[in-house]
């Protein structure tokens, strides 16, 4: 099982290399062809997301990114530190106006990564949210003997 990590500012400008890190290593880790153009979105999307949490909750932690080569799957697990509505309804110190609005705009990101993925985990808590999502692999062609 090989692990790539990636870490990057909470910046706009650092998704689209995170997009291209992503396909990069599910092409080598033998994600068909057909499913990179989705990989890449999902990847940017979650990102897009993740970087928006920090700067609205003003976290200068990096977005945390894992790209996870197993035997039959490729996974990616997004990570962020912005902190989520607590039990028993407290939030992040957020105005409620601005805290509609950021649902709003979490679960249409979240609705756009879940079209994309078939197979997809969101959690999220007091001490941040990951979004982990896999897809299947192809063993690489052997060689006839």
């Amino acid at each position: 099982m090989a692990t790539v990590e990636l870490r990057f500012s909470a910046l706009p400008e650092h998704v689209r290399t995170a997009r291209l890190v992503a396909a990069a290593v599910a092409r080598r880790a033998g994600v068909d062809e057909a499913v990179l153009d989705e990989v890449r979105l999902a990847v940017g999307e979650a990102c897009s997301r993740a970087v928006g949490l920090h700067q609205s909750s003003g976290i200068s932690a990096p977005v945390r990114v894992m790209l996870i080569e197993e035997e039959k799957q490729f996974s990616i697990e997004v990570g962020d530190e912005a902190p989520r509505a607590l039990p028993g309804g407290a939030t992040s110190g957020a105005a409620p106006g601005d805290v509609d609005a950021e649902a709003e705009e979490d679960e249409m990101g979240l609705a756009v990564i879940s079209g994309l993925v078939d197979d997809l985990e969101v959690s999220a808590g007091e001490n941040g949210g990951l979004i982990r999502m896999s897809w299947p692999t192809t063993p690489p062609a052997t060689l006839a003997s």
